[in-house]
């Protein structure tokens, strides 16, 4: 049906109303409505700090585990506090609890899962210590002269599984390495988790960080060290070299074996045999073979 001019006019008229209307009505929800009285008191909003989840940073440089934390304590180097499970005691804790309280370190008993929070696998133990302190080159050497014994290095180019360097760091202590060289880029650091799997032998084996392992492989030859690299390609097996006197052994990456220039500066390259398909070993089994190659040859 056609509209008349009139309709049309009065059309146009309503729904301008209706806008108005609906803008009016917006303008009223938006307006703070006064609030009620529930008879206590308005607190200002909180940040809620304590319910924040757990940081793990808050705890980075830890200790954790019996074995790790007793060498802690008979190595004598600083602690801030220890961390005990509540309850009954039992074992090495007691021990623990004895040294730190002769040392008069700070005891705080906790419920278990506080220590949960800071480190898994913990056995009711955790040491929060200061920054781990690493070495000089020259503290390695000076150590080795010291002992009035050849100096014995690792030199690990780019280990990054801190399980792997725990490891290492194990074996070159019970090895009698006097220290062990890592980069300051592609390495894993020493952290809680090197420490725990170390069994603590991080608190007794000097280790330096270096900008570029190459300078200091080339530092380590000039102090009269020889150099001995690591790699699957090799002519020679490890057993066929003479590894008395000042050594230097380098363990390459996983998966990735020494850099170009590092293996290039290497004065022999040694090789282990594998009879099997896998055509290589774990980092840490690795070292673990030479290095023990080394001390029998050495004893």
């Amino acid at each position: 049906m056609r509209q008349s001019y009139r309709d049309k006019q009065n059309r146009r008229a309503r729904i301008s109303r209706e806008k108005e209307a609906e803008k009016i009505s917006k303008k009223d929800f938006k307006k703070k409505a006064p609030r009620k009285d529930y008879g206590f008191e308005s607190k200002p909003r909180r940040d809620y700090e304590e319910d924040k989840p757990y940081d793990e940073n808050e705890y980075e440089d830890l200790v954790y585990g019996r074995n790790a934390v007793l060498e802690l304590l008979k190595s004598d180097k600083d602690i801030n506090k220890i961390f005990i499970e509540k309850g009954e005691k039992h074992g090495s804790i007691n021990e623990i609890i004895a040294r730190a309280k002769e040392s008069k370190i700070v005891l705080v008993e906790v419920e278990k899962s506080k220590l949960d929070m800071m480190a898994e696998n913990n056995q009711g133990v955790v040491a929060v210590i200061p920054p781990f302190n690493y070495s000089e080159i020259e503290d390695i050497l000076a150590y080795a002269k010291e002992k009035e014994e050849d100096p014995f290095v690792l030199i690990l180019d780019g280990i990054e599984d801190p399980h792997n360097l725990g490891a290492i760091i194990r074996t070159a202590e019970t090895a009698g390495v006097h220290g062990i060289i890592i980069p300051k880029r592609r390495s894993a650091l020493v952290n809680s988790t090197v420490t725990k799997v170390s069994a603590g032998a991080t608190s007794y084996v000097k280790i330096a960080r270096v900008n570029n392992i190459t300078d200091t492989i080339k530092e380590l030859k000039e102090a009269g060290l020889w150099i001995m690299g690591t790699d699957g390609s090799a002519d020679k097996y490890y057993y066929e070299q003479d590894l008395t006197g000042p050594l230097g052994i380098i363990i390459g990456s996983e998966g990735f074996g020494m850099g170009k220039l590092v293996k290039e500066n290497a004065d022999v390259l040694l090789k282990i045999p594998m009879k099997g398909k896998i055509t290589s070993l774990n980092a840490s089994v690795s070292a673990g073979i030479v290095v023990y190659e080394a001390v029998r040859q050495r004893n």
